[in-house]
C-alpha cells in the first residue's frame, strides 16, 4: 500500500511515463477532472475515456493501490481539499428539488454519523478526557467554519471547568491570545475541509511551545492529524457546497457529556447556581417554567 500522505496528483504525474497507453488516458482524465472521476464507478471510469473495467483497475495498481476502491477513496478525500466553493456547487446540479435536498442531506449527515460510530477510538476519547482534567489552561481554537464547533463546545467547558479558553478571530491575532500557551497546557484544535492554513499554524506554534494537542478532524491523515498528540475522528463528507458538520457536532456533544459526568456532583452546585441568576435576570422565558 502507497503512503497515503502523498498527494495523488503528484504521484499520478510522477508515474505517468510508464504507464500503458490506456492508462495514460485515464491518467490524463483524472489530472483534468478529479472532481468527476472521483464519484465514477471502474465501470464508467473505463466508458468514459474508452478502455475497459479491467484497464482502470490495473492503473489503479500501477499507483500502487489493492484496487480501484481504494483509489476512489483517495480521490473523495483529495476533492475536500482541492474543490472551490463553486465546484461544489456544481456537484449538486443532481438536487432536482428541495425534497431531494433534504433527504440527500440528511442522509449524508446520518451516513457520517454511522462512519465516525465505526471509527471512534474508545481509548483515544478515554485519554482525552483525562487530559482535559489535568490540564492547567484548555486552548479551544477553531476558525472559518469550525468557528461554530470551537464556541459551542467552549461554551459548555466553561461551565464544567474554569479555566478554558476559546481563541477566536477579530482584533486580537490568534497567536497573541496563545502567547502564554506552555507544556502544562491543551490545545484543541478544531479543523474540518477546506482546513485553515491559520488553525494549522496556530496548532505547530503551541506544539513548539510544548502544549499537548488534541485534533478533532475529519480524518487520520488531515493536516490537523499529523500534528496532534490525540486525534478524535469525525466524518464531515460534504453533500454540496456546505460543509456537514452535524458528525462533528455530536462528538463534540459526547466529549462535553464524558466530561461533566465526571464532575456531577461539582457542576450540579453550579448549574443550581446559574438556574436562579437565569432566572433572576429573566435570560429565559419562565412563564412555562414548571
Amino acid at each position: 500500500m502507497r503512503d497515503n500522505n502523498v498527494d495523488l496528483i503528484k504521484n499520478i504525474q510522477k508515474s505517468f511515463s510508464r504507464l500503458s497507453k490506456g492508462q495514460k488516458l485515464i491518467a490524463q482524465f483524472i489530472i483534468n477532472n478529479y472532481d468527476k472521476a472521483a464519484f465514477m464507478t471502474a465501470s464508467k471510469l473505463g466508458d468514459k475515456v474508452g478502455v475497459s473495467e479491467s484497464t482502470v483497475v490495473r492503473f489503479a495498481n500501477a499507483l500502487g493501490y489493492d484496487g480501484y476502491p481504494n483509489l476512489q477513496k483517495e480521490l473523495q478525500e483529495l476533492i475536500k481539499t482541492k474543490l472551490t466553493t463553486v465546484q461544489r456547487l456544481e456537484m449538486s446540479q443532481d438536487y432536482t428539488n428541495e425534497g431531494a435536498v433534504l433527504k440527500k442531506v440528511l442522509k449524508a449527515d446520518m451516513d457520517n454519523i454511522k462512519a465516525t460510530i465505526e471509527e471512534l477510538d474508545d481509548q483515544i476519547f478515554e485519554s482525552v478526557v483525562d487530559h482535559i482534567f489535568k490540564a492547567k489552561r484548555i486552548y479551544i481554537i477553531g476558525l472559518r467554519s469550525s468557528s461554530t464547533l470551537a464556541e459551542y463546545l467552549g461554551f459548555y467547558l466553561n461551565l464544567i471547568r474554569d479555566n478554558v479558553k476559546i481563541v477566536t478571530p477579530g482584533v486580537s491575532d490568534v497567536f497573541e491570545q496563545m502567547l502564554r500557551v506552555g507544556k502544562d497546557d491543551l490545545v484543541i484544535g478544531i479543523s474540518f475541509p477546506r482546513y485553515s492554513t491559520n488553525t494549522l499554524s496556530a496548532l505547530n506554534y503551541t506544539k513548539e511551545q510544548g502544549a499537548l494537542v488534541v485534533g478533532i478532524t475529519d480524518s487520520k491523515v488531515s493536516p490537523i492529524a499529523t500534528i496532534s498528540d490525540y486525534t478524535l475522528v469525525a466524518r464531515s463528507n460534504m453533500a454540496s457546497f456546505v460543509d456537514s458538520l452535524v458528525a462533528p457536532l455530536s462528538l463534540i456533544n459526547a466529549l462535553t457529556v464524558a466530561v461533566g459526568m465526571r464532575e456531577k456532583s461539582n457542576i450540579s452546585t453550579t448549574f443550581d447556581k446559574l438556574e436562579k441568576i437565569w432566572y433572576k435576570h429573566n435570560v429565559y422565558d419562565n412563564k412555562n417554567t414548571i
